[in-house]
Parts: C-alpha cells; sequence; structure tokens
C-alpha cells in the first residue's frame, strides 16, 4: 500500500479539476485500488491510501489523473506503508 499526502492552494483551478477527480477515486475504490481518500478538515491537504502493488503501479495512477498536475496542488509526500490490521 502506498499513502499519498497532498498540498492545497488557492489557486481555483484545483477547485474546478475537483469533480473529475473525485469520479476517477471513485472508480478506483470500486476498482480496489484505493483504500481510503479524503481532505483534511481544514482542506489545506488530502490522504489518499492505495492498494497497488508497487510505486510503478502508483505512478500510473498518478499519471492517469491531471488533478495531481494542477496549479494549486501538490504532492507533498509518497509513502509505501505496510499496515498491521486491515
Amino acid at each position: 500500500m502506498f499513502i499519498l499526502e497532498l498540498s492545497f492552494g488557492a489557486e481555483p483551478d484545483r477547485l474546478a479539476a475537483r469533480p473529475a477527480h473525485r469520479e476517477r477515486l471513485q472508480a478506483l475504490h470500486q476498482e480496489g485500488r484505493l483504500a481510503m481518500a479524503g481532505p483534511l478538515s481544514d482542506d489545506s491537504g488530502a490522504l489518499l491510501i492505495f492498494d497497488v502493488p508497487d510505486a510503478e503501479a502508483l505512478a500510473a495512477v498518478i499519471a492517469e489523473d491531471p488533478y495531481y498536475r494542477t496549479p494549486g496542488v501538490t504532492i507533498v509526500s509518497q509513502r509505501e506503508w505496510s499496515p498491521i490490521v486491515r
């Protein structure tokens, strides 16, 4: 699994791109490639937990979604995670 942490800026492009991004997240969840995702309570960023086999698979998911390249969206960290309880 991988945790992706995002930081959000005030650029209006981010909000315009968000509906399509959320549709992609729903599809990834239905496919079993996204365990959880959501914004931080102050909307300064978000956390996403992907259930993909490796960093290359995560890179492909990120590349498929233009939201991650939208002004106002910054990938702060990408870390592999090994949960002991699921």
